[in-house]
């Protein structure tokens, strides 16, 4: 994306289901919001098509197969970059994100075994060149994990009924893809909330600040 076009800033926040990063994304979002032009978003479900898209993946009548699931998230990821991420960067947003590309390289390419190659020149086709000028990533263990899942009231989604092997293979991959990136800040998502978010809140300030904002 040019920088004609693109004027704000993207931050995405990625991690296993249970690791804490939505109610960590919300946090950050209020506050900034009365210093800046923010905008909370998500992945699977910041748009009409991906509400259904978002249904459909988490709550399909029939088991999905790896790469139906894949596709799906592509095309949310699609039409999120096209009708969110895109016209809010233009207008100079901070545009967080619960979610991203990242998420389909661990989940469907380390978690699902699917071709991380093809994964990511199909997150590159979607994006349409945007990309995340800093990631959050909130690391956690697989039992901590499961454990903040079954408290909650709602009922889980497919993905949160997968068996540990798979949430260990999503965690590697998260761990893998973000060992050598710059752009990541690492946060232990095992300490209680409160410092969770007071951790990703001087991050994202700090980066902020770095970048003259």
């Amino acid at each position: 994306m040019s920088s004609q076009i693109k004027k704000g800033v993207l931050l995405t926040f990625e991690g296993i289901d249970g690791s804490g990063k939505s109610s960590a994304a919300q946090t950050v979002y209020a506050a900034l919001s009365s210093h800046y032009n923010v905008i909370l978003t998500r992945e699977p479900g910041a748009t009409p098509l991906g509400v259904s898209l978002r249904e459909l993946v988490h709550h399909s009548p029939t088991p999905l197969c790896s790469r139906a699931e894949f596709l799906l998230f592509a095309a949310d990821r699609a039409q999120h970059v096209t009708e969110v991420i895109v016209p809010h960067l233009s207008q100079g947003y901070i545009v967080i994100s619960d979610r991203m590309a990242d998420s389909s390289v661990a989940y469907q390419g380390y978690g699902r075994g699917l071709d991380k190659e093809f994964i990511m020149a199909v997150n590159a086709w979607a994006l349409q060149g945007v990309r995340p000028d800093a990631t959050l990533y909130l690391h956690v263990d697989y039992e901590t994990a499961r454990e903040r899942i079954e408290k909650r009231a709602e009922k889980p989604t497919a993905l949160e009924q997968e068996q540990a092997v798979f949430f260990k293979r999503v965690a590697q991959g998260f761990d893998t893809l973000f060992k050598d990136r710059s752009d990541v800040f690492s946060i232990d998502a095992s300490m209680e909330k409160e410092q969770v978010h007071a951790f990703c809140i001087q991050r994202v300030v700090e980066f902020l600040t770095s970048r003259g904002l």
